[in-house]
């Protein structure tokens, strides 16, 4: 308790901010998204609000993924936040070129509810080559020794790399560069090659000049900012797509033969498998984490506090293998070790640990499987041989079944030609076991093993010394976590002037909250997912009582709105009278929410940020007809809506709003809620 107490200090001042994605953005010049120029815009909204924070989704270029957490370049930004009218080039255009981007992009996206991703990123890519192809010589001329350009270069020497792989992938037709027919693999010396070749000189330039434009627009933006007092914060995920420069040219930086996610949850029986590399640490810290370390310079150009993404993943990430699309098989990497010899310690010789660690199949459950497919007798026979045959091997004559030794996870069922219903029995007895071998003799549990077929056969006594095991395995594996985690985060703390934020969210392991404490960085508290689970009726955690190291939330890019929230999903009872309001407003209007907002506001935390959807509801002008159509994402879904939210007018046509300006000052203006007195009880408790 002495030492979070004596830590709970941060050189920030207390706030209130709100969190928007930039492509959200709707200045008078930008058309279909927003662009980096516009957020001096809306930085003078917030300061006029009383907001003294922005909080940026990641804005790394990502290609035509519309993912901002699918990049392609832990540095490179992305082209869709450039503001093309304000280009040097575009002064010596005649026609005006402005008059040439409304033409070309004015008529088609201006209006858009939410921006069409592609269609935008495709025609402002066309703009872009067409202004570069007009001026690639004063352009050059820039890059030669002593030019501005060349000069730029020099400075983010991570642009070599980022030209040379964007002009082979677009050479490749945007596939993966493992789809490449060649430079998949390349040395150093052969990427240096590559980019000094005098044939390529000029393609190299155009991603260049892009990017050198990029930087100077978004450096303006953020000075901006930093002089009306608003503190930048920016995103950075954890983790790289594994089609990304970065893993391209540096691939000793990863181990690609797992694929990080998160564990089974309420949300995701079946866990999360987000397909990227997890890091190898081992290999980054031979040179002190200059990768990281180099990241984090680029970043400190433009914010003054930072999101640390998932950052459980730098205590340990949970990581499936690549034949395997779902997370349940997963396992936390770095974790304590568990052999045969641990194993031979409960008693459990090469047969037991073989039913422990291999899924058992019966005859007769392979049979009821395709009985409810709703096959006649002739095709029910006909069905179950292939099975036997293509997928299971018979344990003697015991009417039980392996899987055959060339099926190594989820994809290989899901290429059998068998009937839907025996593959869906299949892939859920895949599943069915209490271990999973990794690795020759080395085993890490199933999230799920307490429903597995093996650990029902266990007798009582041996359920418990396996439980006893597994414990004591996490323990020491919660050792481990802590000392990486403590590592990797004071590398990071140690690296940056920039505030770190972490999303703490998820299986949190017990020495998370010690480490963040003990470093000085903030943690997440969202409200809704604040409570105490293990407690009858799962009560909110108080307002009060929030960790002033923290960042308070109702909503993040991931959920509904508060206002969805409130309407569809909440407790609506339980939370009012949390908040002590228990006479709430059952529909969410300006009212409900300047309330519920306000509550929110008063909370201990250093940070207490909305998203912006949640501040505009406090103006009846603001409201979507379906609150469902404001979400930024909805996680597990691959469209065209994700990732697309635009405000609903523009940033000057909101800022007269004075309602609505007044009462987001409001909030800012919130003190913190006062602690009951020691030993009084709270309502909810």
């Amino acid at each position: 308790m002495g030492l979070a107490q004596k830590q709970q200090t941060s050189p920030e001042p207390r706030l209130v901010g709100t969190v928007i994605p930039v492509g959200a953005l709707r200045g008078e010049q930008s058309i279909g998204a927003g662009e980096f120029a516009d957020l001096p815009a809306f930085g003078e909204l917030c300061k006029n609000m009383g907001l003294g924070l922005i909080q940026l989704l990641p804005v790394n270029d990502t290609g035509y993924d519309s993912s901002p957490y699918s990049a392609l370049s832990s540095c490179a930004l992305h082209p869709l936040y450039l503001r093309l009218q304000d280009l040097p080039e575009a002064a010596a255009e005649d026609p005006s070129f402005t008059e040439k981007v409304e033409a070309q992009l004015g008529a088609f996206f201006r209006d858009e509810p939410r921006f069409p991703y592609h269609k935008l990123l495709r025609a402002k890519m066309e703009l872009l080559r067409k202004l570069y192809e007009d001026h690639k010589e004063d352009i050059a001329d820039k890059a030669k020794p002593g030019g501005p350009l060349a000069s730029w270069i020099h400075e983010n020497p991570w642009v070599k790399e980022y030209a040379v792989y964007r002009r082979l992938k677009e050479a490749n037709g945007e596939k993966s560069w493992k789809e490449w027919e060649s430079h998949r693999r390349l040395t150093t010396a052969e990427l240096q090659a590559l980019w000094e070749d005098p044939g390529l000189w000029g393609q190299h330039l155009f991603w260049v000049w892009m990017q050198e434009a990029l930087d100077t627009q978004f450096r303006k933006a953020a000075t901006a900012l930093k002089a009306l007092g608003i503190i930048l914060e920016g995103d950075i995920p954890i983790l790289m797509n594994e089609d990304s420069c970065d893993v391209w040219a540096h691939p000793e930086y990863f181990h690609k033969d797992l694929a990080a996610g998160a564990p089974p949850d309420m949300y995701s029986p079946s866990g999360q498998n987000w397909g990227f590399p997890i890091y190898n640490w081992q290999t980054q810290a031979k040179d002190g984490y200059g990768w990281w370390k180099n990241r984090l310079k680029v970043a400190e150009k433009y914010y003054r506090a930072y999101r640390i993404d998932h950052v459980l993943g730098f205590f340990r990430i949970w990581a499936s293998r690549r034949e395997d699309t779902s997370a349940i098989l997963g396992r936390f990497v770095p974790a304590a070790p568990l052999g045969n010899k641990d194993l031979n310690g409960l008693g459990f010789d090469a047969g037991r640990i073989r039913w422990v660690s291999r899924p058992h199949i019966p005859t007769e459950e392979v049979w009821n499987s395709l009985r409810t497919g709703g096959l006649d007798a002739a095709a029910l026979a006909a069905e179950a041989e292939q099975v036997f045959t293509q997928a299971l091997d018979r344990i003697g004559e015991e009417d039980l079944w392996l899987f055959k030794e060339h099926i190594h996870g989820e994809k290989d069922i899901k290429a059998l030609n068998l009937h839907s219903a025996a593959k869906d029995y299949l892939l859920a007895s895949w599943h069915n076991r209490i271990f999973l071998e990794y690795a020759k003799g080395w085993y890490s549990p199933v999230w799920h093993y307490r429903n597995s077929r093996a650990y029902a056969s266990l007798s009582k006594e041996e359920q418990q010394n396996l439980d006893a095991l597994l414990e004591q395995n996490r323990q020491a594996s919660e050792r481990t976590w802590e000392k990486q985690g403590k590592r990797l985060l004071t590398m990071l703390k140690e690296s940056s002037a920039m505030l770190p934020c972490a999303e703490d969210l998820g299986a949190v392991p017990d020495c998370v909250p010690w480490v963040l404490t003990k470093l000085k960085i903030l943690g997440l508290r969202v409200i809704r997912w604040s409570r105490y689970w293990d407690k009858p009726g799962e009560p909110y955690l108080p307002l009060s009582e929030y960790p002033p190291l923290s960042v308070c939330t109702p909503a993040v890019h991931d959920s509904s709105t508060l206002r969805e929230w409130w309407e569809n999903e909440a407790n609506q009872r339980q939370f009012a009278a949390f908040i002590g309001e228990p006479s709430l407003s059952s529909t969410y209007n300006p009212g409900t929410a300047k309330i519920i907002l306000a509550k929110i506001a008063g909370a201990a935390s250093q940070f207490r940020v909305f998203q912006i959807q949640d501040l505009l509801h406090l103006s009846p002008r603001w409201y979507a007809p379906d609150p469902a159509r404001e979400r930024i994402n909805v996680p597990g879904t691959v469209d065209d809506f994700n990732w697309t939210y635009r405000l609903p007018a523009s940033i000057k046509e909101i800022g007269e709003d004075q309602s609505l300006v007044r009462a987001v000052r409001e909030l800012s203006e919130v003190a913190p809620a006062a602690k009951p007195p020691k030993g009084q009880k709270r309502k909810n408790q």
